[in-house]
């Protein structure tokens, strides 16, 4: 049986993650729960599945949270170093981690120097720091397995052992597929989180609609299977069937294919190299269709910013990722528009000087930076400021 300990266990990625927990008692045991500031539904993970330490970012919560735990045997942790301590418990042999931004890549980083094996549902990871983790797996001590429908896909073709020349992703399109600019001007974010055939949080599905998010996973792509942005490709696939492909070197393609449900990425990712089957979702074949299109990056020029950004390389993909993820959030609360939020990201980038990527507190640092600047950038386009 295996321990798991899951980072970002309120969030979408999270819940599903026990739901595959559920559906295989027998092989998975939850050691270690971490999460934000969601205290009450923490709580109640925390009576289901009895962790033995739990964590929350927030003090305040952490604390309530104790309270409501008198006389548990769940030890409660707060703060940074807390969700470190669950991502290193002894009995914990996989990290799921499934928290948003990179309020936990110290964590991640900890739980490599551990040995654990990373179960990685979030991107921006990869994307702000995929020079310091990659570096930090080299050895025998840990692995990493993608969670990331995409990723899965493409790491589970490549598992036939045959020589790949590219690897190419597939992106629904969002719910914005084929609007103008014009158009794209007057979306809400109510709108933009109606994600046609995905269920996420609201980050990723902001991030769907402005195809940032297939931006990011040619970044993650990039790290995981060491393919350069000119051999990592983007087709949008609005059925969201056909979930990676991989080109082999004579041009036949190699597809992973299955319904739109991320639990079953989950317990491929926490059961590897052995294989997990309590939870199961079947693709019913006679009414599949399948259909594949050229992305427009004109009018939604994400993907082509995270493309400049990792021909650029060193901290520059970090920019990329603090500035949108201040965008997003600028978006969601009424700040700026839809079209407005490349705008940011690329204005951030235009004014960073890249630099080779040393260590884990300069990332910190020019991700917090990147978000003070990305933050007046949106406030002046607010106020009509060139």
């Amino acid at each position: 049986m295996k321990g798991i300990s899951i980072l970002g266990s309120t969030g979408s990625i999270g819940r599903q993650t026990l739901d595959v927990v559920r559906k295989n008692p027998e092989q998975f045991r939850v050691v270690g729960l971490a999460a934000g500031s969601n205290w009450e539904m923490l709580l109640a993970q925390i009576r289901e599945f009895s962790p033995a330490v739990v964590s929350l970012r927030d003090e305040d919560a952490a604390l309530r949270l104790h309270r409501a735990l008198v006389g548990s045997r769940t030890e409660v942790v707060s703060g940074s170093d807390g969700a470190c301590a669950v991502a290193t418990l002894p009995e914990c042999s996989r990290v799921v981690a499934a928290m948003v931004g990179i309020s936990g890549l110290p964590a991640v980083l900890a739980a490599i120097e551990a040995g654990k094996t990373i179960a990685l549902a979030n991107k921006e990871t990869l994307v702000a720091a995929g020079e310091l983790v990659m570096g930090a797996l080299r050895g025998d001590k840990s692995r990493l397995v993608p969670v990331d429908s995409e990723h899965s896909a493409i790491f589970q073709c490549l598992l036939t052992g045959r020589k790949a020349s590219a690897v190419i992703l597939t992106a629904s399109g969002g719910p914005f597929l084929g609007m103008t600019h014009e158009e794209l001007e007057k979306v809400t974010p109510a709108q933009a989180l109606a994600h046609p055939t995905w269920s996420m949080g609201a980050k990723v599905s902001i991030d769907s609609a402005t195809l940032m998010n297939k931006g990011l996973e040619v970044i993650e792509a990039h790290h995981l299977f060491g393919f350069d942005e000119n051999h990592i490709r983007v087709v949008i696939h609005p059925q969201s069937i056909v979930h990676s492909m991989v080109e082999m070197t004579d041009g036949s393609l190699i597809a992973q294919m299955g319904p739109a449900d991320m639990r079953l990425a989950i317990q491929f990712a926490l059961s590897y190299p052995e294989e997990a089957c309590g939870y199961k979702a079947r693709l019913d074949l006679f009414s599949t269709d399948l259909r594949f299109l050229s992305p427009d990056v004109r009018n939604f020029p994400c993907l082509d910013l995270a493309y400049q950004a990792l021909a650029a390389g060193g901290t520059m993909p970090a920019v990329l990722n603090a500035a949108n993820e201040i965008a997003v959030e600028m978006f969601l609360g009424g700040t700026i528009r839809f079209t407005e939020i490349p705008r940011v990201v690329r204005e951030s980038m235009e004014r960073h000087a890249t630099e080779q990527v040393q260590s884990l507190e300069q990332i910190l640092q020019i991700d917090m930076i990147t978000r003070e600047r990305a933050r007046r950038i949106a406030q002046g386009l607010r106020r009509g400021q060139p």
